[in-house]
């Protein structure tokens, strides 16, 4: 049976006020801040002067390229990044030896084989109550001596 929930009248309103609070000197510092007008980036190219940053030469940046060594950090930060994800993705998409595939979905223990979790007759391969041998089933019953 479920219950229904109740409602806790016992609380301390000291947090509630202290993030209310600094909701609001946070919001009057945002509202209230002066910034100047946008200058633009000039003329040339923002990615030809990123390019120039990575590989530290700046002195041959062309006039009116302006400066962009700030992106510089953001770009290699964002490559870090992407190339994290990528390393994870391949390492979710590769294949085992047995040609199994490996994914991040629990499956409770068992092993699917190929693409598909069910063998010829329906059943799961690992399914202990199925009776269907799983892949690894091939000497399970024996001892290894002989009767």
């Amino acid at each position: 049976m479920t219950t229904r929930p109740r409602l806790v009248t016992d609380v301390n309103y000291r947090n509630g006020a202290a993030a209310v609070a600094l909701f609001a000197v946070m919001a009057w510092t945002f509202v209230t801040a002066q910034f100047p007008a946008p200058l633009g980036f000039g003329e040339g190219s923002i990615t030809a002067t990123i390019g120039y940053a990575m590989f530290d030469l700046l002195e041959q940046v062309p006039d009116g390229h302006g400066e962009t060594e700030g992106f510089l950090v953001a770009f290699l930060v964002v490559a870090v990044v992407l190339d994290a994800a990528l390393d994870g993705a391949v390492m979710l998409a590769r294949r085992e030896e047995d040609d199994s595939v490996v994914t991040a979905l629990a499956d409770g223990g068992r092993r699917a084989l190929g693409a598909g979790a069910a063998d010829e007759s329906g059943s799961d391969p690992g399914d202990a109550g199925s009776g269907a041998a799983g892949p690894d089933a091939g000497d399970a019953g024996t001892d290894g001596g002989e009767s």
